[in-house]
């Protein structure tokens, strides 16, 4: 689904990513790399082979549009540097666009080791008429693009029987995008009446016009 905010063209991803046509720009937020190994240090069990979602998301994106950089939104890994590190510093070193990682609460690991792969890390950034942050509610006058939330609301169908989806959710002044990673949780999101929803299924987005329970 594409739809317009200020002239600008930008594609809602199934996968929860957004592309900016303009600036062939990728939008990811709140990838979460590591947290797999992250779990299964704790003795959670989660298959190893998730820990290449985010790779097997990236091949579908890709090829989709010209591409000259991706600006990850905050939380690019969980916790600290483990091993999904190695398969994330292989995949870098194999793309020819560009990398900002604007800092979440999640990015622990130090900027250094993201900026010798040659990614810029950032607090925000700013690229008029836009804002992009990891937090909501950012102080600007522009409209901002963000993360950390991972939104989602609850769908109800004819036999009351319910669905938690992830959204792309926004307001008049501010987008936040889902989750782009695996094992992440939403928050259950109620929308106001100027507000839109954009619900992802993996295979399409969809606008919900209806009031949401």
């Amino acid at each position: 689904m594409t739809i317009e905010i200020y002239t600008h063209q930008f594609v809602l991803h199934p996968t929860g990513g957004i592309y900016w046509k303009e600036k062939k720009t990728w939008l990811l937020a709140d990838v979460h790399l590591g947290k797999v190994a992250h779990f299964r240090k704790n003795g959670i069990p989660v298959p190893r082979h998730a820990e290449s979602f985010f790779y097997q998301k990236m091949e579908e994106l890709l090829p989709l549009f010209p591409i000259k950089r991706i600006i990850f939104l905050g939380d690019l890994f969980h916790s600290f540097q483990n091993n999904e590190w190695h398969l994330f510093e292989v995949w870098v070193k194999k793309q020819s666009f560009e990398m900002t990682l604007i800092t979440g609460n999640h990015d622990i690991i130090p900027n250094w080791k993201f900026e010798d792969l040659g990614i810029l890390v950032k607090k925000s950034w700013e690229e008029s008429p836009f804002f992009f942050a990891h937090f909501p509610g950012q102080n600007t006058k522009q409209f901002v693009f963000c993360g950390h939330v991972h939104p989602g609301v609850t769908l109800t169908g004819i036999g009351k029987q319910n669905m938690k989806l992830p959204c792309f959710y926004k307001s008049p002044k501010q987008l936040i995008l889902p989750p782009f990673g695996i094992f992440t949780g939403l928050h259950i999101i109620k929308p106001k009446a100027d507000e839109q929803i954009y619900v992802t299924t993996a295979k399409e987005v969809l606008e919900i016009k209806e009031k949401l329970p």
